[in-house]
């Protein structure tokens, strides 16, 4: 039998710890997979109005800042599934990601939950200066 090394310890506890890495990783899915086969049951709130999971339309004043987000149709340079905000009447180009978090032109590098969260972000990364429209090419 081979002599245990220090190099052949690390290199087996690094093995075990990636297949326990995936293997966390896989269990969640499949486990919301097997729930039922046509995914899981829609709530109540969802229902309502024939939601299809879409984030919800807002109009708020968030500090001393009039944001708005809505679906919309149509052609556009929208990049957020159908889905526009603005501040103060100015359109915030904002996108959404493949893991379901949005991010927008002011905090491209700040990832949040909702465009709603994005706007928020976007009056306080602003910090009280007009919104530029975004000029796609």
């Amino acid at each position: 039998m081979p002599e245990l090394t220090r190099r052949r310890a690390l290199g087996a506890a690094a093995a075990l710890a990636v297949g326990a890495g995936a293997q966390a990783l896989a269990a969640p899915a499949a486990s919301a997979a097997s729930a039922s086969p046509n995914g899981p049951a829609p709530s109540q709130g969802s229902m309502a109005g024939h939601h299809h999971g879409g984030p919800e339309a807002f109009d708020e004043v968030f500090r001393g800042r009039r944001i708005e987000g809505r679906p919309v149709t149509g052609g556009g340079h929208h990049h957020g599934a159908g889905y526009a905000v603005f501040i103060d009447g100015a359109e915030l180009h904002v996108m959404s990601n493949a893991d379901g978090s949005w991010i927008s032109v002011v905090s491209h590098y700040d990832p949040v939950p909702t465009p709603r969260d994005a706007a928020r972000a976007a009056v306080v990364e602003l910090q009280g200066a007009p919104l530029v429209p975004f000029a796609a090419n």
